[in-house]
């Protein structure tokens, strides 16, 4: 019998898996590699929608189920098929949207359409933070409403994002949930939906209970994740909202936190 105490091993990707330059070292490959040989799983779990995702659990090596778009998306990385696939009501969201502007004033935004494929929508003044990951900027606001999504982005010219974010749940709390994911990134979702929906969805499939899992994590959106598994460890980066539910707090993503605490774990 394995001397590790969970099945599952959750873990975000941006700020907790992921370095700022969206690799993953070494030393913490090494650790989930051994949490795996002594018979749990990883599975991942991210704010970021499938193409955003793919290239980094292809990097991995990654062929489980993952969890994608703050929980909208249950995706078989082995198969390269979505098993479960959530999208944020069009006119609900429209609505939502016009009772946040006019309580904050006008907003930049972006939206992920839904899908393997879905692009994501960049509107005027949205400010895009550098990197590889891929998007379409648009002019049209018709546009933004054209297919199906998953989720809006929001962003505000003078507002922080907590601001922002306690503005908008304060709005529109009854119809969409509000949930801040990292730095310039407000996010609309359907109501109800959080990583701990599409984390529980993953886990029934794979035979694993809340009891039996450790999560990781970074930010506010991670906290739902964290009331769901038994066991939350927030990231010395960590947002201070998820640290006030974490069960621990360990070391930074750059300093490989998710490794210190697999270690200690797979020492004891």
């Amino acid at each position: 019998m394995s001397p590790f105490p969970y099945r599952l091993v959750a873990t975000d990707l941006d700020g907790t898996l992921l370095r700022a330059d969206e690799s993953v070292s070494a030393r913490t490959r090494d650790a989930l590699a051994a949490v795996t040989e002594a018979g749990a799983a990883h599975i991942v779990v991210t704010g970021r929608a499938v193409p955003w995702t793919r290239h980094i659990l292809d990097d991995l090596g990654y062929e489980g189920i993952a969890v994608c778009g703050q929980g909208a998306q249950v995706y078989h990385a082995g198969e390269h098929r979505l098993l479960t696939s959530l999208t944020l009501d069009r006119q609900l969201a429209g609505l939502a949207l016009s009772k946040i502007e006019a309580e904050v004033g006008p907003l930049a935004l972006a939206a992920s359409r839904d899908g393997l494929e879905g692009e994501v929508l960049m509107g005027p003044g949205f400010r895009v933070h550098p990197g590889p990951l891929p998007y379409v900027p648009y002019e049209d606001p018709a546009e933004l409403w054209a297919a199906p999504l998953t989720k809006l982005y929001l962003q505000h010219p003078t507002l922080s994002d907590d601001e922002l974010t306690a503005a908008a749940r304060a709005t529109v709390g009854g119809l969409v949930d509000v949930v801040m994911a990292g730095p310039g990134v407000v996010e609309i979702l359907p109501l109800g939906l959080s990583k701990a929906t599409g984390l529980s969805l993953a886990a029934r499939r794979l035979g694993v209970k809340a009891a039996e899992t450790i999560a990781f994590g970074d930010m506010p959106n991670d906290i739902p994740m964290f009331g769901w598994a038994a066991h939350g460890v927030a990231m010395g980066n960590a947002h201070v909202e998820l640290r006030a539910v974490a069960d621990e707090v360990t070391t930074s993503n750059e300093e490989d936190g998710i490794a210190v605490v697999l270690e200690r774990l797979l020492s004891v």
